[in-house]
């Protein structure tokens, strides 16, 4: 079983960037495919970014194409999510997810979740 902890977040201004961490324990963390969630207030999850487990696949929606980066570090098991430019939109908590099945867009293939972490944008 996999621990999923996520960092980062903050409270920031239109413009801004932030760089999110995800620490994996527990498991294997070079065998799960990874994703980046997000839920905005009274929204479903959203995912943002996701990758294969040696990072040759990776996946943005439109929404995040040019802002967003994601990346892995299989010997560190951290997942890492940096965001430019951020938009009051983004305004969301932010989790990372552990899929063991591979890279899928729907929040319910996921096997587990971190506890997320807020972000904030202030126009």
């Amino acid at each position: 079983q996999v621990q999923l902890a996520e960092s980062g977040g903050g409270l920031v201004q239109a413009g801004s960037s932030l760089r999110l961490s995800c620490a994996a324990s527990g498991g294997t963390f070079s065998r799960y495919a990874m994703g980046w969630f997000r839920q905005a207030a009274g929204k479903e999850h959203e995912l943002i970014a996701g990758i294969g487990t040696i990072g040759g696949t990776i996946y943005y929606p439109e929404s995040a194409k040019g802002r967003f980066a994601i990346s892995r570090d299989n010997t560190k098991s951290t997942l890492y999510l940096q965001m430019n430019n951020l938009e009051p939109e983004d305004t969301a908590v932010y989790y990372c997810a552990a899929s063991s099945g591979g890279l899928y867009y729907s929040a319910s293939r996921y096997d587990y979740w971190g506890q997320g972490t807020q972000v904030t944008v202030s126009s």
